[in-house]
């Protein structure tokens, strides 16, 4: 089990939690990413080091996202089949919440389902007004999206085995937004994702924190923004073919099924080059069969939601809208899952660089 820690400019608060972990019960080996500080923080990182913990780093900051998979590159490379628990560097995460997240994690060693370990608070006391609007929204935001119901989404305690590592260097994303990416990674493919009791801890006013409530949350809800306009898009483009079809023919049937074929086609195209990016040239046809079988049952889904409807005395519109806002999860999840779930590929030999390009393999973790 290794301790993974991505730092930048920290204090003498990451000193003495590496001093903690490693003076325990179990001194735990413990693997600190130096984030592009500069020089003025040499001393925290020597100190670090004085107390048995590996520094590695950037010359630059590259971000959280960068530091963490630049962490999990080196732990493939110098410590094949360990564990991970990722922690911050700013005193929020105490040594006994990092020690549950690592038991848990050990509960599941080596069996093929083992699942992602949070470190999730309660947001009880008093908690900056920011981090709890920035967790409420982000929650609510991956619920809505994944159908997966979590606490606290922006933890920073994370627990990973072994066998995700190389997986996890292959997800998007170099800042904060990574940390979320990650989990809904693991919700695409179907990966269990366990939550511990930890202690909320904010430190004045969680003044140390580097996350920029604007910026950074528009990072990390960028996956969900994307998909929520070309999926309104789409929309809209099947709402007003189907009112113009429908003023044209007067044919319900074969206004809806005219509509859903042009909507599909653009929903189909947009999804597969902006939404789930990373899908395969050569999978195309293969991805188009899987979305042609998914809009066939979503079109008679809608058909049937608005005939039932619209026999109740439902106005089109309003029965159109009830209506595929039902199916607009089925949808999404349909997608991630099965339609543009990307095929195992086999995981790149581990690199001793420290520096990871974006443009990393990806592993689907399955």
């Amino acid at each position: 089990m290794i301790i993974l820690i991505p730092a930048f400019e920290p204090d003498a608060r990451l000193v003495s939690l590496v001093a903690d972990l490693r003076a325990g019960a179990e001194p735990f080996p413990v693997l600190v990413v130096d984030d592009g500080s500069g020089a003025d923080y040499r001393p925290v990182f020597d100190a670090v080091r004085a107390l048995g913990a590996e520094v590695i780093g950037h010359p630059v900051n590259l971000g959280k996202g960068c530091s963490l998979k630049a962490g999990f590159r080196h732990i493939l490379s110098r410590y094949p089949g360990a564990a991970v628990v990722c922690a911050d560097s700013d005193g929020q995460h105490r040594v006994r919440d990092i020690v549950r997240v690592a038991d848990r994690v050990r509960q599941h060693a080596g069996r093929a389902d083992a699942p992602v370990v949070l470190g999730a608070r309660r947001f009880t006391g008093t908690v900056p007004l920011r981090s709890r609007v920035g967790n409420t929204l982000a929650r609510q935001a991956f619920r809505f999206s994944t159908t997966v119901s979590l606490r606290d989404t922006q933890t920073g305690l994370r627990g990973y085995p072994a066998s995700l590592l190389a997986g996890l260097v292959g997800v998007d994303g170099n800042r904060f937004e990574y940390e979320l990416n990650t989990l809904l990674e693991a919700s695409r493919v179907g990966r269990r994702i366990e939550e511990v009791d930890i202690e909320t801890v904010y430190l004045h006013g969680n003044a140390s924190s580097h996350f920029r409530p604007v910026v950074d949350s528009l990072r990390v809800m960028r996956p969900l923004l994307v998909y929520g306009a070309v999926s309104f898009g789409s929309f809209l483009i099947d709402l007003l073919a189907l009112q113009a079809f429908v003023a044209v023919t007067g044919v319900l049937g074969a206004s809806v099924v005219a509509a859903r074929l042009l909507s599909a086609s653009v929903n189909f195209l947009l999804n597969r080059t902006l939404v789930f990016a990373g899908t395969r040239p050569h999978r195309v046809r293969r991805e188009a069969a899987a979305y042609a079988g998914l809009a066939v049952a979503l079109l008679a889904a809608s058909y049937a939601g608005l005939s039932l409807l619209t026999r109740l005395g439902v106005p089109l519109l309003a029965a159109k809208l009830l209506t595929d806002a039902t199916l607009y999860l089925v949808g999404f999840q349909v997608q991630r899952r099965v339609v543009f779930r990307r095929s195992p590929v086999a995981p790149q030999p581990p690199s001793s660089t420290v520096v990871v390009s974006p443009s990393a393999a990806r592993d689907p973790w399955t």
